[in-house]
């Protein structure tokens, strides 16, 4: 039979601490034995090489065996039947007996092995807790402290007086796991590590982790010797067998904490973990200063404490920070309503206490339109404005808070005396305008046990390694550039009005708009009379004059004729010509005028019927140049009849006008439905379809180029007596288009003719 012992012999050094795999040392500590039995078969396949002490059998005798081997069947069948029942709850341990010595058997499941954990009575007997007394006596201890240091310390001295430890710790850690003693019980002769702090290297991140997985530890005599664990290898090959003891009580620690825990004195210990939302908050540490060790049942009543404790230990921090936040949120609600209240805030209001209050800082400023406003304890202009800027540019669209601004930017070590700590919040994107609460350096005076920083040492080789530390004196470090960390409620207050501010600021410029627009609205309203009163003229008092040139100049060519001479005949003409072009220009502004001012009434009419009679009204220059108007039934929607009919006759008059010499003109009328997914090219509104009504002619045409801007004011593209007119006709046909919610293009090919499109959408027109 070959056996080997599967101990991990790595060497611990300070690359590989971190990854030390405590929970498969391959040993256990001496005052129990271990037996690891094949879940499948029930057949031991590990045990320790103390079975003999216990036993009076070797582990040859063990190995390879099964429980009805060892204890006889009466005492396995009950164990099978105990495990059965017990498999979720080894409160109560299982008793076996061996040579009349009565041993609590620890039994949990570690992967395929079912682990056995035997622990003699320490005095012989089995001594139940007082359950009932001691959740009577937490329940008082609860009931009596609002504050979970208070809590803590009663709890500390509660776990003492159950144990009989030299020394009871609460130690809580903080969020880089360095360790602090909240509260402490010990024996009178002792110094006190109360306030103390260790750094998070004295326990590594496997250990934690392990603290979480197993909430008890126990070391009974600092000065003990591993106890090997032992498995067949009946290949003769070197094995690679190992056993996870992270669940058992009996598992041997690492070495160096073992190194550690003499450095400090101490002899036995008792480790009990507490969590927060399944994280690990704190541990409450026990420590003896010479050999201890604790019947299973005090064990338990210890591990109920920790549970009593951790169950209060988010409670009261939730009740303790909704007091801070009960006051932050009055402060804030104060802040709030002198902001909804007082238009000039920012300028008459920066002052205001409860802006401190609300984050509980010692300095607040606002930066606005280049000016900043300050209260309580803030630094000079100008070393915030730039400190305001930076933040503007770096955080434009986030809030940020921080403890340590040095962390951020290095090179304001010289605010900390104001601004160690910050809370910013832009309030108007792209520019530097933004709010900052500030807290002022806080400089704090560390108590650690023992320097942190000397946790290397060299070897006689000169070879690095983690070690653990030999002084525990008491070692003091100041911490500066930091302030107190902010809150949860006053984070979210300042962020809460920092909001508010900016909604503020944005109504404010929009009233400001508000009157500004106000006052331009009644200057175009002035404007607008004046323009009416233009109007009003040119259409009134500038028409009279000019019918009188016009009769005029008829009654001078009629009655004089005979006696001018044909140069002034001709200037006669000239002057006769232009007040007609004039007066017609004069009637287009009027008309174009109308089209936008005019009171607009809808009705429900067919376009057929309006096309008709634009037609015959244009019958006689039709039949002069012998055009053709070809077109068919027209939809019926609701519109402004007048200005649908003048739009037809313009666009009719249009197409006879730009016709081809002696070429008549034929001019096509079609209707279609079209929607915005057919006509990619053309802005037609989503989801909505359009009666598309096209005027296409035969005519002479125009340049691409004019296609956008022929519809505009004034723009003639045959300036000259051939083609007479204003410019304006096309203009008052956008117009119209308009008013009617649609809209009017044109494409055409210099002397092939035009097409312009009318868009009506088919939805009513209101």
């Amino acid at each position: 039979m070959n056996i080997k012992d599967i101990v991990n012999r790595d060497v611990v050094n300070l690359t590989n601490c971190e990854s030390e795999p405590i929970h498969i040392p391959g040993s256990i500590q001496p005052h129990g034995f271990l037996l690891g039995i094949k879940n499948e078969d029930q057949v031991i396949d590990f045990c320790s090489a103390n079975c003999g002490d216990y036993l009076n059998l070797s582990p040859e005798q063990i190995l390879g065996k099964t429980l009805e081997d060892i204890f006889q069947k009466d005492q396995s069948d009950l164990f099978a039947t105990y495990w059965e029942l017990n498999k979720s709850n080894q409160a109560t341990p299982f008793v076996f007996v061996s040579n009349k010595m009565e041993f609590n058997t620890s039994v949990h499941l570690s992967g395929e092995t079912l682990i056995l954990e035997f622990e003699p009575f320490p005095d012989g007997t089995l001594s139940l807790p007082d359950l009932y007394n001691q959740t009577r006596s937490f329940v008082s201890l609860m009931e009596k402290h609002s504050y979970l240091p208070e809590l803590c310390q009663d709890i500390a001295n509660e776990t003492r007086a159950i144990t009989g430890y030299d020394r009871v710790m609460i130690y809580r850690f903080d969020e880089e796991y360095n360790g602090e003693v909240i509260a402490e019980s010990k024996i009178e002769n002792l110094d006190s590590f109360s306030g103390q702090k260790y750094p998070h290297t004295d326990i590594p991140a496997q250990a934690r982790e392990l603290y979480i997985r197993n909430p008890l530890r126990v070391i009974t005599d600092i000065s003990y010797t591993p106890v090997p664990l032992l498995t067949l290898n009946d290949s003769g090959e070197k094995t690679n067998k190992s056993l996870d003891l992270s669940l058992s009580l009996l598992r041997s620690v690492s070495p160096i904490h073992v190194e550690y825990l003499k450095n400090m004195g101490v002899g036995a210990t008792l480790t009990v973990s507490l969590l927060k939302n399944n994280k690990l908050w704190g541990l409450i540490a026990c420590h003896h200063y010479s050999s201890k060790l604790l019947p299973h049942y005090t064990r338990l009543s210890a591990l109920l404490q920790g549970h009593f404790l951790t169950s209060q230990i988010a409670v009261r921090e939730v009740a303790e920070e909704f007091e801070i936040s009960q006051a932050a949120d009055k402060a804030l609600m104060e802040s709030l309503t002198i902001l909804h209240e007082q238009e000039d805030f920012i300028e008459d209001f920066y002052k205001s206490p409860s802006l401190l209050n609300l984050a509980n800082a010692t300095g607040f400023a606002i930066y606005y339109k280049g000016k900043i406003y300050k209260n309580g304890l803030v630094p000079e202009n100008e070393d915030l404005i730039p400190l305001l800027k930076k933040l503007s540019e770096n955080y434009p669209n986030a809030g940020l808070h921080t403890e340590q601004l040095i962390s951020i930017f290095p090179e304001d070590e010289k605010l900390s005396k104001y601004a160690a700590g910050i809370i910013y919040h832009s309030i108007a994107g792209g520019t530097p305008d933004g709010v900052i609460w500030l807290r002022a350096e806080r400089r704090e005076t560390i108590n650690w046990a023992g320097n942190p920083h000397k946790a290397v040492i060299h070897n006689e080789e000169g070879a690095a390694r983690l070690s653990p530390r030999k002084s525990f004196e008491l070692w003091l470090e100041e911490v500066k550039n930091k302030s107190l960390k902010w809150r949860i409620s006053e984070i979210n207050a300042s962020s809460s009005f920092a909001y508010a501010l900016q909604k503020h600021i944005n109504l404010r410029y929009v009233r400001n708009q508000e009157n500004k627009n106000r006052l331009l609205n009644d200057e175009l309203k002035a404007a607008n009379k004046e323009l009416a009163n233009l109007n009003w003229i040119s259409t009134h008092d500038l028409k009279e004059p000019l019918r009188k040139i016009q009769i005029f100049a008829s009654k001078v060519l009629d009655r004089e004729n005979p006696d001018l001479s044909a140069q002034v005949k001709d200037s006669v003409e000239r002057m006769r010509f232009a007040a007609e072009k004039m007066q017609v220009l004069i009637e287009d502004i009027l008309s174009y005028s109308k089209t936008g001012n005019m009171e607009k009434v809808y009705e429900n009419v067919d376009l057929t019927l309006i096309l008709k009679k634009a037609v015959e009204e244009s019958a006689d220059i039709i039949e002069e140049k012998n055009g053709v108007i070809n077109f068919g039934n027209l939809p019926v929607l609701k519109i402004i009849p007048f200005q649908i009919h003048q739009l037809f006759i313009n666009l009719i008059s249009n197409a006879l006008k730009f016709s081809k010499q002696d070429v008549p003109p034929v001019i096509n009328i079609e209707v279609k439905t079209v929607n915005a997914l057919e006509s990619t090219s053309l802005k037609l509104a989503e989801n909505t379809e359009y009666f598309a009504i096209s005027f296409q002619d035969n005519g002479i045409g125009f340049e691409k180029e004019y296609e956008n801007r022929i519809f505009d004011v004034f723009q003639r593209l045959h300036p000259n007596h051939k083609y007479p007119g204003t410019g304006i006709g096309l203009a008052i046909c956008k117009k119209i288009m308009e008013n009617h919610s649609g809209f009017i293009t044109a494409d055409s090919e210099l002397g092939k003719g035009a097409r312009f499109t009318l868009y009506f959408p088919k939805e009513d027109i209101v």
